[in-house]
């Protein structure tokens, strides 16, 4: 995975609290291996239902007055 750059200074992107170290570190270590059924039917209706909602906020953000 690539890292977007930005102007910020290295500072700016490092974690505050050690909570925010920690799954900063986690993230850099091993890759956590998450297995879902793509096949299921739950899965389907979970995706169905999250690309409506993704739709309609772009259509709300292309036409602010709806």
């Amino acid at each position: 995975m690539s890292e977007l750059s930005t102007n910020q200074s290295p500072k700016a992107n490092q974690a505050s609290s050690p909570e925010e170290k920690e799954k900063t570190d986690a993230k850099k270590g091993e890759e956590e291996e998450i297995d879902i059924d793509l096949t299921a039917p739950e899965t389907e209706k979970a995706a169905l239902a999250i690309q409506g909602k993704f739709r309609q906020f772009q259509k709300r953000k292309k036409d602010p007055s709806s």
